[in-house]
């Protein structure tokens, strides 16, 4: 059974104006608390290179690669598989609603014999890094949007 972390938030914010937060990786040392630093040309096949606070205050490097990515609407990576043993995948999905607001959705998985372990390990910490990435985002972009109102 895989290990899995959904989030989701309505944020007052048109979907462009969130997908231009989410995608705008070099400011995400401004509202990002999990992922204060990441590299990416969203791409499939390409690398995205990421600090990512997992606990303690010093961020670890991770590289995974993007894996889908659809223009405003969503994109994915995944780590290396170490094969047999362990995968996994975070999605991002925005869907735009009613009056200018958006859903936005987190989903991760880690399947995989070693899943267990990686969840005992980080799981915590995966939880509440993706929370506060999830609330920051929302901030972020109400903010921005409060501002061209």
């Amino acid at each position: 059974m895989a290990f899995v972390i959904d989030n989701s938030v309505e944020i007052d914010a048109p979907a462009e104006l969130v997908w231009q937060v989410l995608t705008d990786v070099d400011k995400y040392g401004e509202w990002n608390p999990f992922v204060p630093s990441c590299q990416t040309t969203l791409e499939p096949g390409t690398p995205i290179d990421m600090q990512v606070r997992l606990g303690g205050k010093n961020p670890r490097k991770q590289r995974e690669f993007i894996y889908s990515h659809t223009p405003g609407k969503e994109f994915s990576y995944r780590m290396k598989p170490v094969p047999g043993l362990l995968r996994s995948q975070r999605q991002h999905i925005l869907t735009p609603l009613e009056d200018g607001r958006t859903l936005y959705e987190s989903h991760f998985y880690i399947a995989g014999p070693l899943n267990p372990l990686v969840g005992g390990l980080f799981g915590g910490a995966m939880r509440k890094g993706f929370d506060g990435m999830t609330g920051g985002l929302k901030k972020r972009a109400e903010s921005l949007n409060a501002v061209r109102d």
